[in-house]
């Protein structure tokens, strides 16, 4: 249930949040004579002339819950206007919004942090749409056995605990430090998820010591006894870590040893933060877009700006759409063919009408685009996966 309410919370925060970035709810409005209770000014129709609010005020519940639904749903009308020509005909959404017809449609930036929001919200309900049968098959049996997310994890930390009271020498030192690596993965998922399920201790080669509850202080202290096993160990068997700093040293040992040790966390933050720097890609792409346009005068970076942004706001609704798909058991072969193809076919004709473009100039500058995209989607990656191991 918690997820179903984050998610519903998420597209509603996403809708208003775009709605005020796009522009105040104008409500309903009587054609009046008086002047504006806004700023004073005479008013003679529906809206203030000078400041646009308009002539009739509402101060019912029932209206203020309108205004979120409007506000959600509706943008004023507007995504009535703008899906469509952004789903069929881009080039000309960008072309029209471009130079001046701007009140007709959501604005890119809004558009973009409404799609952000509700991709956010959709995944979060739906959980991993994409998933093979098996995978689905398996996450079901895992929750009707009632194991946990972090359950896989004490799985692994009993499995090697099971193996650490056999070991000796060399080989019990290595499963202490994958225990600890685990450990504090561990402490970090919970964290992240707020969750603190109870955790069964081990014991250590002192035979007094388990790693149980213990802080992050305590941690240190333990990993600090198993420091001089620890520099002798390379993060791949035959090699080693060596910047010419010690601390640089210790500190990508450590944090290779936690990716290796518990993958999945890494994912895990690598999807919470695909959110949060989702702006990074407008950014990365300008210039790229500037690049592939390269040689067409007439164009300025607002327009490239308005053309990226526009892009990257339909492949999220795209994405969320064959999610949806996916989830209600519509052929696989249908979303994939949309994930796959519609996007070239999108990107085609959003270059070639909003730069007025000829067929064969923008096929050619189409290889240029997809190029420069995949450029953009490794740089968005890898600033990700450079959060997710910075922690």
């Amino acid at each position: 249930m918690s997820k179903e309410l984050e998610a519903t919370g998420a597209a509603v925060e996403g809708g208003l949040l775009a709605k005020a970035l796009d522009g105040h709810s104008a409500g309903s409005a009587d054609d009046g004579g008086s002047n504006c209770l806004n700023c004073g000014a005479p008013v003679a129709s529906r809206y203030c002339c000078n400041c646009g609010q308009a002539a009739h005020v509402h101060r019912s519940i029932s209206a203020f819950w309108h205004d979120i639904l409007h506000g959600v749903l509706h943008f004023e009308g507007k995504i009535w206007r703008t899906l469509p020509l952004l789903a069929w005909n881009p080039g000309d959404l960008t072309w029209r919004y471009v130079h001046g017809e701007r009140a007709k449609f959501i604005s890119p930036m809004a558009l973009f942090l409404f799609s952000v929001f509700m991709m956010f919200a959709v995944f979060s309900f739906l959980g991993a749409p994409f998933a093979s049968d098996d995978i689905v098959v398996a996450n079901e049996e895992a929750s009707a056995a009632g194991v946990k997310p972090l359950g896989r994890l004490d799985q692994e930390i009993s499995a090697k605990a099971t193996q650490l009271s056999q070991a000796t020498g060399e080989d019990k030192a290595k499963l202490e430090q994958e225990i600890l690596g685990l450990k504090k993965s561990r402490n970090m998922m919970s964290s992240l998820t707020g969750e603190d399920t109870p955790y069964p201790g081990v014991s250590l080669s002192d035979g007094d010591t388990e790693i149980g509850n213990f802080t992050a202080d305590e941690l240190d202290q333990i990993e600090t006894g198993l420091e001089d096993i620890k520099e002798g160990n390379a993060l791949t068997e035959g090699s080693s870590v060596s910047t010419g700093s010690s601390g640089a040293d210790k500190w990508l040992r450590n944090a290779f040893e936690e990716i290796k040790a518990n993958p999945e966390l890494l994912l895990y933050k690598l999807k919470a933060n695909s959110y949060k720097f989702a702006w990074l890609l407008i950014p990365i792409s300008l210039p790229l877009v500037w690049l592939t346009l390269i040689g067409r005068r007439g164009f300025h970076f607002y327009d490239h700006a308005v053309f990226a942004t526009y892009s990257i706001s339909f492949m999220s609704l795209l994405f969320i759409t064959c999610a949806l798909l996916a989830a209600v058991g519509v052929p696989e072969l249908i979303w994939t063919s949309l994930i796959i193809f519609y996007p070239l076919f999108h990107m085609y004709r959003q270059l070639r009408h909003a730069y007025g473009l000829g067929r064969v100039e923008a096929v050619f500058r189409l290889i240029a685009l997809l190029v420069f995209t995949v450029i953009s989607l490794t740089l968005f990656f890898a600033i990700l996966l450079a959060l997710g191991v910075l922690g």
